[in-house]
Formats: structure tokens, C-alpha cells, sequence
């Protein structure tokens, strides 16, 4: 299992769109992903509804977990991801 963690910086923090987006791009991987918020509550990164449960803010910091044969990429290119989120 790989892990990064990276701290959200836009404003808006993490909602549909940019949720929406680290999805498709987590389905992309064969790795199972997860997402785990300051307080401990991890989830599927393959899922908008649970990812979005997270609340993920505007400061907060987050770790992308990935456990498979591709997990370096994806912990990288999806850390990268929430790192610079766009609205």
C-alpha cells in the first residue's frame, strides 16, 4: 500500500466537479483508492457521494491511499490531483 498526503488549496475545496473529476481518473487505476480526511473517516475514492462526505475544505489535509499494481501512479497522479483543484 502507497500513501501522500497533500493539503487542499482551492477555495472551494473539494465539491462536485472537481469530485467528479478525481473519480473518473481513480476508476482509471486497477488499484483499489482510498481517501481519508483529518478525522480519520476513509472512503472509496470511486465514489462522488462518499468522496463528497468527506467535506473537504479549503486548508485541509487529505491522504490518498492506493493498494494494487499500479498504486505509486495513482497515489502520485491523484495526490497531484487534490493538491491543485480547480473549480
Amino acid at each position: 500500500m502507497t500513501s501522500k498526503t497533500v493539503e487542499i488549496t482551492n477555495e472551494t475545496g473539494l465539491h462536485t466537479r472537481p469530485g467528479n473529476e478525481f473519480v473518473s481518473v481513480a476508476k482509471t487505476f486497477s488499484s483499489q483508492i482510498e481517501v481519508e480526511n483529518e478525522a480519520g473517516k476513509k472512503v472509496k475514492g470511486t465514489s462522488l457521494l462518499k468522496l463528497l462526505s468527506l467535506g473537504i475544505k479549503k486548508g485541509t489535509k487529505v491522504t490518498v491511499y492506493a493498494d494494487g499494481p499500479d498504486e505509486a501512479e495513482a497515489v502520485e497522479k491523484l495526490g497531484h490531483l487534490l493538491a491543485n483543484l480547480k473549480d
